[in-house]
């Protein structure tokens, strides 16, 4: 056996920090950021010239840069832990009327952006699609029903990735597929859809890259604060 060639060095994988830096990377240390700005650890100046150096950014190196002297770039990020789904809403507690109806006959409808879907949304798709997006809504409360029925058409559902997601129904010579979802979050919303497909499709899925709109909303507001507080001196 040749020892010395089995012992020449293999080219080794390049460090963490030699990576090229993703979106997802950036939103990280932005999230940092903001976080920094809202607690004081930052000037809003300091914050802008740190956000500007992550949009040019190319690794992943040259991101902890701009968080190097924040606690939280240093904190361990503590395991997921899920938490129980709150039980359906029982008779009564969810109003049997809708908040609102969104109906397709012979054509197509959508609701989307920033809007609040209520307590109870109906869908209902007769050789028709209908689009139901909540990854950008304001979710005012912590339970909301979807009640979807598609024949001879098509309901589509999306919903934030952060949330909880549960489906009961079925199909007729359709498709009725609700992806479940479970969020770490226990005050998270639940989204629940229920309803039939008829020689049609509902399906319901997380819209990748979004989530819940007013858990964004409240790190907004401090930022806000931080600033307004800031400009006020």
């Amino acid at each position: 056996m040749d020892l010395q060639k089995h012992a020449q060095p293999q080219d080794s994988a390049p460090h963490v920090s030699e990576l090229r830096a993703s979106d997802a990377d950036r939103d990280r240390v932005a999230d940092i950021l903001r976080e920094a700005l809202a607690e004081g650890r930052l000037t809003a100046d300091e914050h802008a010239e740190r956000v500007e150096g992550v949009l040019h950014a190319k690794t992943v190196g040259e991101l902890e840069v701009f968080i190097r002297d924040l606690p939280a770039a240093h904190q361990r990020p503590a395991a997921p832990t899920y938490t129980p789904v709150p039980p359906r809403p029982t008779p009564g507690a969810v109003p049997a009327e809708a908040d609102a109806n969104v109906v397709a006959v012979f054509s197509a409808a959508m609701r989307r952006g920033r809007w609040r879907p209520g307590r109870r949304l109906h869908a209902y798709a007769v050789f028709g699609s209908v689009e139901i997006d909540l990854s950008e809504a304001i979710f005012e409360y912590q339970q909301v029903v979807i009640k979807a029925v598609s024949v001879f058409g098509d309901v589509q559902i999306r919903v934030p990735e952060n949330i909880s997601l549960r489906g009961t129904g079925g199909g007729v010579l359709g498709n009725f597929e609700v992806d479940t979802l479970d969020s770490v979050e226990s005050d998270a919303p639940v989204v629940y859809v229920d309803g039939w497909a008829v020689l049609g499709n509902v399906e319901a899925r997380p819209r990748r890259g979004k989530r819940v709109a007013d858990i964004l909303d409240r790190v907004q507001d401090k930022v806000d604060r931080k600033l307004r507080k800031h400009l006020d001196r």
